[in-house]
């Protein structure tokens, strides 16, 4: 079995091979192909919870054991720890151990990346982060990577961590450009954007409701029903699409306390194969949740990486 560190399991997913694997088990999700159950999560205590996510292909399965555990900081500890267990389908051999919060960060990247591919008209130039954590940081290097992206601007609550993760960002590219603002200013200086993207665990909403038509607003960080990122006027008047729409019934708390017509929400899987948007019209919003079907997708890639396939 092939044990990889962060490093060599971020190296394993350029996110040029990520995005379509994604799209690929997204349809396979959809047709029963990939069987994938809801996480299970077990509480730890009142700030941890270790979360199960299995997904079953035809060729190859996987595992995801996550632990977080909120308070890890005074420990020097990371918040968020864990595997992949990566193993054939047919006889359960296992071929690889693959770092559990590198394949999640860059799954998430890529199923941000694949719908803003699929939902947006045009390929973005810039964006709009709010929050600043490892997600945030992650969908940076996915934009830039995959789009092309040159200008981000960063917003958060603290002005101060938005104005390092700027920082940081330029030195990691320095041919971006890149703006830190405070969450408050959003309300009444939005900057024009191709993209808002929310990567936190907010329990209000922090993407604004005024964004302009032509903006695909992502929600990725709110995943229990009690998180709040995209505003409820904005998700009642444009199309939601979402990653997955089972785990989004239950985990986005952005719809849910929206009170929003699930019968109205379209999943991913079903948008792939719609022609492309012209620029007409107002654009959806997409929310994910996240899905064993992503960490199973990332382990095809990582496999083929490692020639085990």
């Amino acid at each position: 079995m092939h044990i990889l560190d962060p490093m060599q399991t971020a190296q394993a997913l350029p996110y040029a091979n990520l995005v379509p694997a994604i799209a690929q088990a997204a349809r396979e999700l959809a047709s029963g192909q990939i069987r994938a159950p809801e996480r299970q999560v077990v509480p730890i205590d009142q700030a941890s919870v270790l979360l199960s996510m299995p997904a079953l292909g035809p060729d190859i399965s996987v595992t995801k054991l996550i632990t977080v555990h909120a308070n890890n900081a005074q420990h020097g500890l990371p918040v968020i720890q864990g595997e992949v267990v990566v193993f054939d389908t047919a006889s359960g051999r296992r071929l690889a151990l693959l770092d559990g919060p590198t394949v999640t960060a860059r799954r998430t990247a890529a199923v941000t990346l694949l719908g803003i591919a699929t939902l947006a008209p045009r390929k973005p130039a810039s964006a709009l982060l709010i929050g600043t954590g490892a997600q945030a940081a992650a969908h940076v290097d996915a934009l830039v990577e995959f789009f092309g992206v040159t200008q981000f601007w960063s917003a958060a609550r603290d002005i101060g961590k938005a104005q390092q993760f700027c920082d940081a960002l330029r030195l990691r590219h320095p041919h971006c450009g890149a703006t830190a603002l405070a969450m408050a200013t959003l309300a009444t200086d939005l900057p024009a954007t191709d993209v808002v993207i929310a990567l936190t665990t907010s329990k209000t909403a922090v993407i604004p409701a005024h964004i302009a038509p032509d903006t695909l607003a992502v929600g990725v960080g709110a995943f229990k029903p009690d998180m709040v990122e995209f505003p409820a006027a904005l998700l009642h008047s444009r199309q939601i699409v979402v990653d997955d729409l089972a785990g989004a019934q239950h985990e986005a708390g952005d719809l849910i306390q929206a009170g929003i017509d699930w019968s109205q929400v379209r999943d991913l899987a079903a948008m792939l194969d719609q022609p492309p948007p012209t620029g007409a019209g107002i654009l959806p919003v997409f929310k994910t949740v996240g899905q064993a079907a992503w960490d199973l997708a990332a382990a095809r890639v990582a496999v083929a990486a490692l020639g085990l396939r």
